[in-house]
């Protein structure tokens, strides 16, 4: 099964709210979904990122690839350099 992290939208219109979510790639945005990982808020200043940190570097480890827009979150969080902190050691 080809798994990735992605955003799931929430929210009405102009307003959006995000979860971040593991889901199988065949199903769609709104679809269905194995595990949520975290939240994202664009419309709060400053944006809103959090992320259940132990869940999304097991998922990570067990080779879940994140979208591009959740990969520059996993960076802002800083939970891209733990990993990477990981794996060197």
């Amino acid at each position: 099964m080809a798994a990735s992290m992605r955003l799931m939208r929430f929210g009405g219109k102009k307003s959006p709210y995000y979860r971040i979510v593991i889901s199988d790639r065949r199903f769609s945005r709104g679809g269905k979904f194995i595990d949520q990982v975290g939240t994202y808020d664009p419309k709060k200043n400053p944006v809103e990122v959090r992320f259940k940190e132990e869940k999304a570097i097991q998922w990570l480890r067990k080779g879940v690839q994140p979208t591009p827009t959740v990969r520059q979150l996993l960076i802002r969080s800083g939970i891209s350099k733990k990993l990477a902190e990981e794996k060197a050691e």
